[in-house]
Protein backbone atom coordinates (compact mmCIF):
# COMPACT_ATOMS: atom_id res chain seq x y z
CA UNK A 1 0.00 0.00 0.00
CA UNK A 2 1.53 4.08 -1.12
CA UNK A 3 0.84 6.18 1.43
CA UNK A 4 1.49 9.66 1.90
CA UNK A 5 5.14 9.35 3.92
CA UNK A 6 6.18 6.60 1.43
CA UNK A 7 5.62 8.86 -1.63
CA UNK A 8 7.55 12.15 0.58
CA UNK A 9 9.97 9.48 1.48
CA UNK A 10 11.07 8.16 -2.57
CA UNK A 11 10.79 11.98 -3.21
CA UNK A 12 13.40 12.75 -1.20
CA UNK A 13 15.37 9.68 -1.99
CA UNK A 14 14.74 10.46 -5.86
CA UNK A 15 16.03 13.99 -5.39
CA UNK A 16 19.26 13.24 -3.68
CA UNK A 17 20.12 11.04 -6.95
CA UNK A 18 19.28 13.75 -9.38
CA UNK A 19 21.33 16.89 -9.17
CA UNK A 20 21.82 19.61 -11.83
CA UNK A 21 25.94 19.47 -12.59
CA UNK A 22 27.67 22.74 -12.88
CA UNK A 23 29.29 24.76 -15.66
CA UNK A 24 33.24 23.66 -15.50
CA UNK A 25 35.47 26.01 -13.63
CA UNK A 26 39.17 26.12 -12.44
CA UNK A 27 41.01 27.61 -9.31
CA UNK A 28 44.38 28.96 -9.14
CA UNK A 29 45.30 30.24 -5.39
CA UNK A 30 43.19 32.56 -4.83
CA UNK A 31 41.22 33.30 -8.43
CA UNK A 32 38.11 31.01 -9.18
CA UNK A 33 37.41 31.13 -13.16
CA UNK A 34 34.45 30.23 -14.41
CA UNK A 35 33.03 28.52 -18.08
CA UNK A 36 35.89 29.65 -20.30
CA UNK A 37 33.44 29.68 -23.64
CA UNK A 38 33.82 30.96 -27.29
CA UNK A 39 31.48 31.55 -30.22
CA UNK A 40 31.67 29.16 -32.82
CA UNK A 41 33.09 30.77 -36.22
CA UNK A 42 31.49 30.78 -39.71
CA UNK A 43 33.70 29.03 -42.28
CA UNK A 44 36.56 31.22 -42.87
CA UNK A 45 36.22 33.64 -40.43
CA UNK A 46 39.87 34.57 -39.19
CA UNK A 47 39.30 35.41 -35.51
CA UNK A 48 36.99 34.45 -32.41
CA UNK A 49 35.76 35.52 -29.50
CA UNK A 50 36.39 33.89 -25.87
CA UNK A 51 34.61 35.01 -22.52
CA UNK A 52 34.97 34.06 -18.89
CA UNK A 53 34.81 35.48 -15.31
CA UNK A 54 37.92 35.44 -12.95
CA UNK A 55 36.37 35.76 -9.11
CA UNK A 56 39.11 36.55 -6.31
CA UNK A 57 38.54 35.52 -3.38
CA UNK A 58 41.73 36.92 -1.95
CA UNK A 59 42.92 39.42 -0.62
CA UNK A 60 45.42 41.25 -2.94
CA UNK A 61 44.45 42.13 -6.90
CA UNK A 62 45.82 40.04 -9.56
CA UNK A 63 46.12 40.75 -13.43
CA UNK A 64 45.27 38.99 -16.70
CA UNK A 65 48.13 39.50 -18.22
CA UNK A 66 47.90 37.59 -21.24
CA UNK A 67 46.40 34.76 -23.18
CA UNK A 68 47.32 31.95 -25.52
CA UNK A 69 45.68 29.30 -26.83
CA UNK A 70 46.19 26.28 -29.45
CA UNK A 71 43.83 27.50 -31.87
CA UNK A 72 45.28 30.87 -32.99
CA UNK A 73 48.50 32.39 -34.10
CA UNK A 74 47.80 35.03 -31.66
CA UNK A 75 45.28 36.28 -28.86
CA UNK A 76 44.53 39.61 -26.80
CA UNK A 77 42.92 40.40 -24.15
CA UNK A 78 40.01 43.36 -26.02
CA UNK A 79 38.02 45.90 -24.52
CA UNK A 80 34.75 47.00 -26.36
CA UNK A 81 32.93 50.31 -25.24
CA UNK A 82 31.01 53.18 -26.88
CA UNK A 83 31.46 56.39 -26.91
CA UNK A 84 29.33 59.00 -28.32
CA UNK A 85 27.72 56.44 -30.35
CA UNK A 86 30.63 54.93 -31.39
CA UNK A 87 31.82 51.03 -30.85
CA UNK A 88 35.34 51.07 -30.57
CA UNK A 89 37.56 47.63 -29.68
CA UNK A 90 40.92 47.52 -28.29
CA UNK A 91 43.61 46.00 -27.20
CA UNK A 92 43.69 46.42 -22.90
CA UNK A 93 47.79 47.71 -22.18
CA UNK A 94 48.97 45.60 -18.95
CA UNK A 95 46.31 43.38 -18.53
CA UNK A 96 42.66 43.34 -17.01
CA UNK A 97 42.78 43.63 -13.38
CA UNK A 98 41.19 41.14 -11.04
CA UNK A 99 40.38 43.73 -7.65
CA UNK A 100 40.32 41.50 -4.27
CA UNK A 101 37.21 40.37 -3.24
CA UNK A 102 35.48 40.74 -7.02
CA UNK A 103 34.32 39.21 -10.09
CA UNK A 104 35.09 40.60 -13.45
CA UNK A 105 33.44 38.95 -16.15
CA UNK A 106 34.86 39.25 -19.86
CA UNK A 107 31.77 38.99 -21.97
CA UNK A 108 30.27 39.78 -25.13
CA UNK A 109 30.61 44.10 -25.53
CA UNK A 110 32.70 44.22 -22.81
CA UNK A 111 36.45 42.78 -22.07
CA UNK A 112 37.06 39.59 -23.91
CA UNK A 113 39.34 37.80 -25.44
CA UNK A 114 40.25 37.68 -29.49
CA UNK A 115 41.80 34.48 -31.05
CA UNK A 116 43.47 35.95 -34.05
CA UNK A 117 44.78 33.80 -37.36
CA UNK A 118 42.70 31.22 -36.27
CA UNK A 119 44.16 27.77 -37.45
CA UNK A 120 40.61 26.49 -38.20
CA UNK A 121 37.23 27.02 -37.25
CA UNK A 122 35.46 26.81 -34.31
CA UNK A 123 32.19 24.26 -33.92
CA UNK A 124 29.51 24.47 -31.75
CA UNK A 125 30.03 21.37 -29.18
CA UNK A 126 34.06 21.33 -29.41
CA UNK A 127 36.59 22.31 -26.56
CA UNK A 128 39.48 24.45 -27.20
CA UNK A 129 42.50 24.65 -24.77
CA UNK A 130 44.20 27.88 -23.87
CA UNK A 131 46.38 29.44 -21.07
CA UNK A 132 45.21 32.06 -19.41
CA UNK A 133 48.62 33.93 -17.72
CA UNK A 134 47.66 35.80 -14.49
CA UNK A 135 50.85 38.66 -12.69
CA UNK A 136 50.42 36.88 -9.37
CA UNK A 137 48.58 33.39 -10.07
CA UNK A 138 50.91 32.39 -12.57
CA UNK A 139 49.80 29.94 -15.84
CA UNK A 140 46.81 28.33 -15.92
CA UNK A 141 45.52 25.60 -18.34
CA UNK A 142 41.59 25.89 -19.23
CA UNK A 143 39.41 24.55 -21.78
CA UNK A 144 37.20 26.76 -23.70
CA UNK A 145 33.55 25.12 -24.63
CA UNK A 146 32.40 26.18 -28.23
CA UNK A 147 28.79 27.51 -28.48
CA UNK A 148 26.56 28.68 -30.93
CA UNK A 149 27.59 31.89 -33.01
CA UNK A 150 24.88 33.79 -31.75
CA UNK A 151 25.71 33.00 -28.52
CA UNK A 152 25.20 35.58 -25.84
CA UNK A 153 26.61 33.62 -23.12
CA UNK A 154 28.41 30.58 -22.39
CA UNK A 155 25.27 29.34 -19.64
CA UNK A 156 25.13 25.52 -20.77
CA UNK A 157 21.80 24.12 -20.11
CA UNK A 158 21.87 22.14 -16.51
CA UNK A 159 21.17 18.26 -17.10
CA UNK A 160 20.69 15.61 -14.72
CA UNK A 161 22.69 13.07 -13.48
CA UNK A 162 22.04 9.74 -11.76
Amino acid sequence: MITLRSLAAAAVAGGLLIAPAFAHGYKAGSLVIGHPWARATPAGAPVAGGFLTVENTGTEPDKLVSVSSEIAGRSEVHEMSTKDGMMTMRPVAGGVEIPAGQKVELKPGGYHIMFMQLKGGLKEGESVKGVLTFEKAGAVPVEFKVQSVGAKTGGAMPHMTH
